[in-house]
């Protein structure tokens, strides 16, 4: 996996994390979160820069700051952070768009041996959640820790 990453810092519960993306926009502060679903041990993985007025995760700005990779590899790392402390967790991701979303598939191809060494990958595809593979369009994404 790409080994640069943002200094995060995270709250008690281990379920929201923030870091700073620096580039030529400046620095835009990004939040992680980790939200419970309806069922047990199920998480959704909420992205995006930290709106200061609501304190609030705003998904669908597109920052253009430089670092996509780096910021990339900064939410990878919450999900290793997370499994840690909720080592039973399922985390369900999807992009806000779908070249979000695309971006996310292309980021766990590029990475998905890396990946496979700590977690199940799996990617919803119709309505139907598979393992994981390179070249299949997903709706979404899921990761387990392996045991």
């Amino acid at each position: 996996m790409i080994e640069e990453k943002y200094t995060l810092e995270f709250d008690d519960s281990v379920r929201i994390f923030e870091f700073e993306s620096t580039g030529p926009k400046g620095t835009v502060k990004k939040i992680v979160q980790y939200s419970e679903a309806n069922v047990k041990n199920y998480y959704y993985l909420g992205f995006g820069d930290k709106d200061n007025n609501e304190a609030t995760i705003n998904d669908l700005v597109v920052t253009n700051n430089g670092d996509s990779q780096k910021v990339l590899a900064t939410v990878a790392s919450t999900i290793y952070t997370f499994t840690e402390h909720h080592p039973d967790a399922h985390i369900v991701a999807t992009g806000s768009t779908l070249a979000r979303t695309r971006l996310y598939r292309i980021g766990i191809s590029n990475n998905l041996q890396a990946i496979e060494n700590d977690f199940y990958v799996f990617g919803l595809k119709d309505g139907i959640w598979e393992k994981f593979t390179k070249g299949i369009v997903y709706e979404a994404f899921l990761v387990k820790k392996k045991d």
